[in-house]
């Protein structure tokens, strides 16, 4: 079973980032889920898909999966491009784009 290292993305509802300074740890499905006939409720024999470890680094990531023999994949991650602007900015007299009122 293949583990995946990875650093995780925010979600859309955040606007900080909060919950992202980490790598985690997460093991690759080795069997597909099924869905139980009676109720409809979907399950998996696959037990290491329920761990998630954290790291705080990438290097102890790593070093966690060689000293214990798991062959992983490591994702890096995509840095958003942020521009910053002040509020200031939308009234200044250089302003490049339209005035919209």
């Amino acid at each position: 079973m293949v583990a995946r290292i990875y650093k995780p993305s925010r979600n859309a509802m955040q606007s900080g980032v909060a919950k992202t300074k980490h790598w985690v740890l997460d093991y690759e499905p080795e069997h597909a889920r099924r869905v139980e006939p009676l109720m409809g409720y979907t399950s998996s024999a696959d037990m290491r898909s329920q761990i998630r470890l954290s790291f705080e680094t990438k290097e102890e990531a790593v070093a966690y999966c060689e000293k214990r023999g798991i062959p992983y994949r490591v994702s890096e991650p995509h840095e958003a491009g942020r521009r910053r602007m002040a509020y200031s900015d939308n009234f200044a007299f250089n302003r490049t784009g339209q005035w919209t009122h």
